[in-house]
């Protein structure tokens, strides 16, 4: 009995020709398909993934050739016979493992600078800092482009974890606070919570103090009651120190080294200090929807119910994905 095979085209073809001169227009088109992540499976016949984003970055590419004197097409296609889909998985997965190879040696070199245990200078954290943020950078570029999940990813995540953990524990003078001591707080932050005090509130009620009750105030002026706890504010105990905004605060004070909160902490510190120091992918929607929350509700209480739920289903995300 013949095997029932699907018709639905799988992939997408940009087939082109581009004039031979001048000659940094033929480098110009290769590297803009290589940072859209597509692999040629003949001389001027490059295949991505078929979905809407991949077909609008060929459609792209194939206006600036016809603009610069070529031509071009784009075709759905599906192998039949021949070249292989397993085939042309390998060649994503190969061209995705050599870039993670590389990004891999690069962070283990900068692992490898950070003894265990050993305090660093300001400027030498600044210096790691800085590039561990490249790095960041460069593995969320790749990761962008690994649409079928190459094997190289896993190295490359679990040698930026373990860095972001080193930094944490050389912190000169910053020993781990136990949850045991902080448990049953009043945590005080400001009206008007949004992006930082949010994820904070959060991570305090989850990780770090369960039965934590919250309570808002105004920016200044305030005068702490016994058994309250700031954040995020003026004088606080915990808030931005440095670089860091009082999320990543939190997570080295308290010692949180779940690996599932390093990218949130990440995206936290990218929307609130607007400095694009980790450029994660999933900024702008999480952006968008915490500014949503804020426009849909004036009551603080309300603000943290709608966050909360935004975060546990992060954190779940992160959790779960290699």
């Amino acid at each position: 009995m013949a095997v029932a095979q699907s018709t639905e085209a799988r992939w997408l073809l940009l087939i082109h020709q581009v004039p031979p001169k001048p000659d940094y227009f033929r480098v110009k088109v290769w590297r803009r398909l290589q940072r859209l992540g597509a692999v040629a499976i003949k001389n001027s016949v490059y295949v991505l993934p078929r979905n809407e984003q991949t077909y609008e970055d060929f459609e792209w590419v194939m206006r600036e050739i016809i603009q610069g004197g070529g031509d071009a097409s784009i075709c759905e296609a599906r192998f039949v016979e021949g070249l292989s889909d397993q085939q042309v998985e390998a060649l994503f997965n190969a061209a995705r493992d050599a870039d993670y190879a590389q990004l891999a040696e690069d962070v283990r070199g900068l692992f490898d600078s950070l003894p265990a245990g050993k305090e660093l200078s300001d400027q030498r954290r600044r210096d790691v800092e800085a590039q561990l943020a490249r790095h960041n950078r460069r593995f969320a570029e790749v990761t962008a482009i690994d649409f079928l999940g190459a094997s190289g990813r896993d190295t490359v995540d679990g040698l930026l974890a373990s860095i972001d953990q080193r930094l944490q524990s050389s912190r000169a003078g910053e020993q781990p606070i136990r949850s045991a001591d902080v448990r049953g707080s009043t945590w005080v932050t400001r009206h008007g919570v949004h992006i930082d005090r949010i994820a904070s509130a959060w991570l305090i009620r989850r990780f770090i103090d369960p039965a934590a009750t919250f309570k808002f105030v105004a920016a200044k002026g305030y005068r702490p009651e016994p058994g309250e706890l700031r954040f995020d504010m003026f004088e606080a105990e915990y808030t931005h120190e440095g670089e860091r905004c009082t999320f990543e605060v939190l997570l080295a004070r308290f010692h949180l080294t779940d690996a599932a909160l390093r990218p949130i902490a990440e995206i936290v510190h990218d929307i609130d200090l607007k400095d694009e120091k980790f450029d994660r992918p999933e900024r702008a929607g999480i952006e968008r929807l915490i500014a949503g929350i804020a426009m849909g509700h004036k009551d603080d209480e309300r603000r943290l119910a709608q966050g909360t739920a935004v975060f546990d289903g992060l954190y779940e995300y992160f959790r779960r994905k290699k």
